[in-house]
């Protein structure tokens, strides 16, 4: 009777901690689905925000201000693309040309240099080219096709810096457009009333609020693509220079 009753409570204990895990865990999913919605319903409240925001702003100097954000992140992503695609273990590079010029010479330098891409591998396949002359002209290869690379390296990078300076200014002139006709209504009512004036006077902001916001992400942006393009820069002057060690070593 006495295990029959020990068992009995056990399992009363048992059914009640498995009751109380359940409700707990219940508890928890309905947490995490709050704050999941309420996360969604923020995030839906700030994109309808900025629409609106957007559309206050009028469509003329906020497209324009759009279209460079447009542009400058275009011209952007595609410079990072092909920076990190240009990026080259300059190191094992310089390795591997290295021991296949003593084991096959000029030609099989070249070939592992055509192998490999990226501005330091096309440096050093024009150095080589011109080894078997001189290593002065070898030399005067590798500078002349370094700026070459460097000149594919900034290619459009003006334009960023460019839609950098538009964009505020363009709602800087939005905000002056906008305050001379706050004025010009003020001067047609002859009374200086605020409520005539503040939906004016928050549309022009709102344009000045728009271009700076352009302006510091592709600011952003354009220093990543300046210090990933100087990075790049000093590999290949590195590298240059010991392209040109090697070929002296190997022509004694």
């Amino acid at each position: 009777m006495k295990r029959i009753l020990s068992l009995l409570i056990i399992s009363v204990v048992l059914l009640s901690n498995f009751e109380l895990k359940a409700q707990d865990e219940s508890a928890v999913e309905e947490v995490m689905q709050d704050e999941v919605m309420q996360e969604e319903v923020a995030e839906a409240n700030f994109t309808q925000e900025l629409k609106n925001r957007f559309i206050e702003g009028g469509p003329g100097f906020m497209g324009i201000v759009l279209a460079c954000l447009i542009f400058g992140l275009a011209i952007a992503i595609e410079r990072i693309i092909y920076l990190n695609l240009a990026t080259t273990n300059t190191q094992k590079l310089t390795e591997e040309v290295e021991n296949a010029l003593k084991s096959g010479g000029t030609e099989a330098a070249k070939e592992v240099c055509r192998n490999t891409s990226g501005p330091v591998a096309s440096i050093f396949y024009q150095g080589l080219d011109r080894a078997d002359d001189s290593v002065e002209s070898a030399e005067k290869a590798v500078v002349a096709y370094g700026g070459v690379q460097m000149g594919q390296l900034e290619k459009n990078v003006s334009w960023i810096s460019l839609f950098i300076a538009l964009a505020p200014m363009l709602g800087f002139m939005g905000t002056v457009i906008g305050m001379i006709q706050a004025f010009d209504k003020i001067q047609a009512a002859g009374d200086m009333q605020p409520s005539l004036v503040a939906g004016g006077i928050k549309v022009a902001l709102l344009t000045t609020v728009f271009g700076l916001v352009v302006a510091i992400i592709l600011q952003i942006f354009y220093n990543y693509i300046v210090a990933k393009i100087d990075s790049i820069v000093n590999d290949m002057e590195d590298a240059s220079i010991t392209l040109i060690d090697i070929l002296v070593a190997h022509k004694k």
